[in-house]
């Protein structure tokens, strides 16, 4: 166990998720899925900008071949651009279940973004595993998520990580050299002890390092999935990290304040020390 850890941003985000690490801007990116909006934090110069967004967001991804983000609103995918804000509709994987919304996503070395849905109201079992590819079709993988969180890919890109919270479990898939997945199994299930499985990522060694919802901490597990360590952080409701900075030796972490008005610090964006390992730089859209 360690406890170190830095408050970078205490914006109070009523729920933050959806990490990105730009390298191009050298900054991290985050969204909070209800105010709704998105946030950066430039390394360089420690300084924070917010955008309001036109729906609840749960993601954004960048553009390998231009500016600019894929963003995941409740109303699908979109090509978000910034200053000023706007949104080009690209395709509502869902259009039958309205109430459905995206919550997490990550870029394969394909180009392709993997995205899930969740029921706004975490009441339903509605919640699906899309992947949207470089020629902008959509098809879903998996279904039967109360809450998809996620995902993360393999150091080798041999498999693919995807939770669902609200069972707290995370499951492992195959994933094949042409980027097929399959055999999907049970990984992780976390205890009650331990809050529930949220946002993730893996290091370069192969450890996969989870959020925990509930647990106040974010912890590192093993490729054979056994626990290796966690950080404990001063807030309960933790949703997500992802490794940036130039050499990706620096893990931050969102959390949410939804719910916890005793929490002083609940909402904000930490830095955790990932005690010598190092991440892997996030891809980029291809499409």
């Amino acid at each position: 166990m360690a406890t170190d850890y830095k408050v970078i941003s205490n914006l109070r985000c009523e729920l933050g998720e959806g990490l990105l690490w730009s390298m191009r801007e050298n900054a991290i990116y985050w969204v909070d899925i209800l105010a709704p909006a998105l946030h950066r934090y430039s390394l360089a110069t420690q300084h924070v900008s917010s955008w309001s967004m036109p729906e609840k967001i749960g993601w954004v991804v960048e553009r390998c071949h231009q500016p600019g983000f894929i963003a995941g609103l409740q109303s699908g995918f979109v090509e978000l651009t910034l200053d000023p804000v706007t949104c080009k509709p690209i395709l509502d994987p869902e259009p039958h279940l309205p109430g459905n919304r995206m919550n997490d996503a990550k870029v394969d070395k394909f180009g392709r973004i993997w995205a899930g849905t969740m029921d706004c109201d975490i009441c339903e079992v509605t919640g699906s595993l899309y992947c949207l590819d470089t020629e902008r079709t959509v098809t879903q993988h998996d279904s039967g998520y109360l809450i998809t969180n996620g995902p993360a890919f393999g150091v080798e890109h041999e498999c693919m990580y995807h939770t669902d919270t609200g069972r707290s479990v995370v499951y492992r898939f195959d994933l094949a050299t042409d980027g097929t997945i399959g055999g999907k199994r049970e990984f992780i299930k976390f205890p009650e002890e331990w809050g529930m499985p949220d946002g993730m990522t893996v290091d370069a060694q192969g450890g996969l390092w989870i959020a925990h919802w509930g647990g106040s901490r974010v912890s590192r597990f093993k490729a054979d999935g056994t626990l290796d360590r966690y950080i404990a952080l001063p807030a309960s409701q933790i949703t997500n990290c992802a490794f940036g900075g130039a050499n990706l030796d620096r893990l931050f972490v969102t959390s949410a304040a939804e719910g916890k008005p005793d929490e002083p610090l609940a909402g904000s964006l930490f830095e955790i020390d990932p005690q010598g390992v190092r991440g892997i730089a996030p891809h980029l859209f291809g499409g």
